[in-house]
C-alpha cells in the first residue's frame, strides 16, 4: 500500500508541475510542432538529463546498481509504428498522455476527451491484439542503449548527451532571440 501511496504522491507532484509549467494547454504543446515554443523541448530535455546524471553518480557511487534497472527490448518496426501513431495523435489533440491527464484535471473539456481517447484505444488495442500480435513482435534487436549502439563507453555518452542538450538550449535560445 505504501507504494501505491508514493506512487499517486508522485504522479500529483509531477502534474502539479506540468500544470504550473502550463504543459496541460495544447496550443503550448502544438507550439513545438509549429517552432513557435520550446517550453516541452526543454523541460524533457532537463528531465532527461537530469535523470541521466543522476543514474551515472548514483551507479558510480553504489547507491544504484544499474546492472538491475529495466531496459525494455526494441523492436524497431512496431515501434515505430507506435511512435507515428503517438506523434499524429499528439499533433492532432496538442496533448500527451501525461498533460491530457492533467488537462482534465484541470476541467479541460478537451484534455477529457482526450483521456476518454487514450482509454478507448487502450481497450480497442487489447481486444484487436491477436490481429496484429505478430507484426507486434516483429523485428526485434534485443535491448539497445547509446553505448551499445556506439560502442562509446556509457561516461562519454553521458557527457555527449549532456553537452548536445545545452547546445540544443543554446540553439533554441538564440533562435526564440531572433524571432
Amino acid at each position: 500500500m505504501s507504494e501505491l501511496l508514493t506512487a499517486l504522491a508522485i504522479g500529483a507532484a509531477f502534474g502539479f508541475a506540468l500544470e504550473r509549467a502550463g504543459l496541460g494547454d495544447p496550443n503550448k504543446l502544438s507550439g513545438q510542432f509549429y517552432l513557435r515554443d520550446f517550453t516541452v523541448f526543454k523541460v524533457m530535455m532537463t528531465a532527461i538529463v537530469t535523470a541521466m546524471l543522476g543514474l551515472f553518480w548514483l551507479g558510480r557511487l553504489g547507491v544504484v546498481p544499474l546492472g538491475a534497472l529495466y531496459v525494455p527490448e526494441t523492436f524497431l518496426l512496431p515501434q515505430a509504428v507506435g511512435g507515428l501513431i503517438f506523434g499524429a495523435g499528439f499533433v492532432l489533440c496538442g496533448l500527451c498522455p501525461g498533460t491530457s491527464c492533467v488537462a482534465a484535471a484541470s476541467g479541460r473539456i478537451d484534455g477529457l476527451a482526450v483521456v476518454i481517447g487514450l482509454f478507448a484505444g487502450i481497450v480497442a488495442a487489447g481486444v484487436a491484439f491477436p490481429l496484429y500480435a505478430e507484426f507486434y513482435n516483429a523485428t526485434p534487436l534485443g535491448v539497445l542503449t547509446l553505448p551499445r549502439l556506439t560502442g562509446l563507453p556509457y561516461g562519454a555518452a553521458v557527457a555527449a548527451i549532456t553537452l548536445m542538450a545545452l547546445a540544443a538550449f543554446a540553439i533554441i535560445d538564440r533562435f526564440a532571440r531572433e524571432r
